[in-house]
């Protein structure tokens, strides 16, 4: 008998995570025996990728291999993930699609992939230490002497900013989001900036890279035409952040993700006073 047999039976047993934050989070909260498949973009925990047979990318599924793992559940993120949750449902699987798109929404993805699998104390404690953390790098922030405005690209062709739980993680940190009439728009495609003038002219202080599983290019962004005066260019604060610390909304992100920009907000502000 296996450890999964041997307990209770509540909420889904046999679960496909359709991309990373759902391992991520069923791993933290000791829940990591229901997972019977993953994204090949998982990387945290690296366990998961040697433990869990990789089934899905983030727009492409093998759907013939998720059947065969017999799921009750998969559980996905986003509009992007339509076309893989209907094809799952038609076959038969319950699946659930978070649309989560906050810093208190991931905290709430939290607590309700905690309820679902009937671990709601712990996924309430782990969220409440998660956002004491998040409290204390804010205090920490507000109390720079000076704040740096911070431009986030999460895709160079075309130009896309960042996304609202990155822009908010970047004012936690103690910076400036640049474009927070952007940050709010949901879909990638709303946040593409087809004028570069909009962030050449709002003068960021620091540029930071996080271009969704490609390696960032800094010297591909100073030598855009016009940037050269730009403040982060003019004085080498270009930044990359790797996207599953920053790019997945789980706690990645408000872990190490907001500590790296934190890292390099306080670097910034340091050589200022």
């Amino acid at each position: 008998m296996d450890h999964a047999d041997a307990l209770p039976v509540t909420g889904p047993r046999r679960i496909v995570c359709l991309t990373e934050e759902p391992t991520e989070t069923l791993y933290a909260l000791g829940e990591d025996h229901r997972i019977v498949g993953i994204s090949g973009f998982t990387v945290r925990p690296a366990r998961a990728r040697k433990e869990k047979p990789k089934v899905s990318a983030f727009t492409s599924a093998k759907i013939d291999e998720i059947l065969k793992l017999a799921p009750d559940m998969a559980i996905g993120f986003s509009d992007i993930q339509a076309d893989i949750a209907s094809e799952l449902i038609r076959r038969g699987v319950e699946v659930w699609i978070s649309n989560h798109r906050s810093v208190e929404g991931i905290l709430d993805y939290i607590r309700r992939l905690g309820a679902l699998v009937g671990a709601h104390e712990h996924a309430n404690a782990y969220a409440d230490a998660l956002a004491r953390d998040l409290d204390a790098i804010r205090a920490a922030g507000r109390a720079l002497p000076v704040r740096p405005k911070v431009y986030f690209e999460e895709w160079d062709t075309p130009i896309i900013s960042g996304i609202r739980w990155v822009a908010e993680l970047v004012e936690i940190a103690g910076g400036i989001d640049l474009l927070p009439a952007r940050s709010i728009e949901p879909l990638a495609k709303q946040r593409i900036v087809a004028d570069e003038r909009e962030i050449i002219d709002a003068a960021p202080d620091i540029i930071i890279g996080s271009w969704c599983g490609k390696k960032f290019r800094p010297d591909r962004v100073a030598a855009r035409p016009g940037w050269q005066n730009v403040p982060a260019v003019r004085d080498g604060e270009l930044h990359e952040i790797k996207s599953p610390l920053i790019l997945q909304p789980g706690p990645a992100a408000l872990t190490d993700g907001v500590r790296e920009l934190q890292r390099i907000v306080q670097a910034w502000a340091a050589k200022r006073t």
